[in-house]
């Protein structure tokens, strides 16, 4: 049990002054000081006091697009040859450094097999430290598309229908597919339709069943437009998002998650640092729309969560929280990037007791030194985190 004392919380309800207290892994009681300790009279043992006087208590960050496997290096190609142990090391690195850094749920979009999803179940039981992990599995592809080193390669509406129902026989959380070319496939074009709209409606048809989330890959517009209208829950990066498509995601209720991170880790770091010239070429291409894109998005109203693409080339799981000064940057108040990090990506991936400071929500929190919704940099260097209610920062 803890008790945060004389500090304010603050969430996508506002600012306010309030104690919290935690127990039993979730939030008990935000309030007055009394109500605190009523909340916790008829508990055994003593609560750990912790002083946030001057300090403000917001929720953990959710970051709904990463890719566990990655580590940031300028060429992600030279992980193919790698090994599957190698890559579980680098998983329980990443996962703790996101930890650390005040992310406490992360959405894996794509991993070698069942890395992810293992490592979820691994943070689960207790044996490495990490945010709460919901992962998909593999990515599915056409044959030779975006991201076939690790993709699951399939063709035509009945083979991606089994392709997709594979990942919900693994366990996946949520499917995802790519419906454009990417930046870091060498030889992809990056807003170039790949899954077709017969084979993405048999993918989104799969996944209905269970209600389970669907996440596209989409840079390009007609891309998004053909995720959109087969009922993808969430468009990944969305880069060349136009006026329409932005229209068509609004109208439908259809997230976009714009992984601002990964361009900016690509075209700030360049060819000097290693990254192939094919991705910076692409990169570059593509960073000159991505303020159109946000312009239509916002305009239109779109819904928007956090995600970052973390392990892409010099985007690296501990400075996730860099994420929401980027989005800050292309329009979004410091209220509005907190919503997208907390309750929107919470309503996401589904989860309906984290993203919020508020009782009976999982005690996933981390304390700042200043207002998040004033300074959108106080995410930065968090002073402690709590995660399924222990000091884990």
């Amino acid at each position: 049990m803890y008790v945060l004392r004389g500090g304010r919380v603050a969430d996508a309800a506002g600012t306010r002054e309030a104690d919290v207290a935690v127990a039993n892994g979730e939030v008990v009681a935000v309030g007055e000081p009394a109500a605190v300790d009523d909340a916790l009279a008829d508990r055994d043992g003593e609560p750990t006091e912790v002083d946030a006087g001057g300090k403000v208590v917001a929720p953990g960050l959710i970051d709904a697009h990463v890719h566990v496997m990655m580590d940031g290096r300028p060429d992600v190609s030279t992980a193919v040859s790698e090994s599957d142990y190698t890559a579980s090391y680098r998983a329980a690195g990443n996962l703790d450094a996101a930890l650390s850094a005040g992310v406490t749920t992360v959405r894996d979009l794509g991993s070698r097999g069942t890395l992810a999803l293992d490592a979820g179940e691994a943070v689960a039981a207790g044996e490495i430290d990490g945010p709460r992990v919901l992962a998909c599995g593999r990515n599915v592809i056409m044959t030779g598309g975006h991201g076939n080193w690790f993709g699951r390669e399939a063709d035509g509406p009945a083979e991606v229908r089994k392709a997709a129902r594979e990942q919900l026989k693994a366990g996946a959380d949520v499917l995802k597919c790519m419906a454009t070319g990417g930046v870091l496939t060498e030889g992809a074009v990056t807003g170039a339709p790949e899954l077709t709209p017969e084979e993405l409606a048999a993918f989104t048809d799969a996944a209905a069943p269970t209600d389970t989330p669907t996440a596209a890959h989409a840079h390009g517009e007609e891309g998004i437009k053909n995720a959109v209208e087969a009922g993808i829950s969430s468009v990944e990066h969305g880069t060349f998002m136009d006026r329409e498509a932005a229209e068509m995601m609004a109208e439908r209720g259809t997230y976009w998650v714009p992984t601002a991170s990964a361009l900016r880790g690509i075209v700030d770091n360049g060819v000097e640092a290693g990254i192939p010239e094919d991705a910076v070429a692409k990169a570059e291409d593509a960073a000159d729309r991505f303020d159109d894109a946000w312009d239509h998005a916002l305009d239109a109203g779109v819904p928007i969560a956090m995600g970052t693409d973390a392990g892409t080339p010099f985007n690296f799981f501990a400075d996730i929280p860099q994420e929401l000064a980027y989005m800050v940057d292309y329009g979004l108040s410091p209220e509005r990037a907190l919503e997208a990090a907390t309750v929107n990506a919470a309503d996401l991936l589904g989860l309906d007791d984290v993203g919020r400071v508020e009782e009976g929500y999982a005690a996933d929190l981390v304390v700042l030194d200043a207002d998040p919704t004033e300074d959108v940099t106080a995410w930065q260097d968090p002073a402690a985190v709590f995660a399924r209610g222990d000091r884990v920062a």
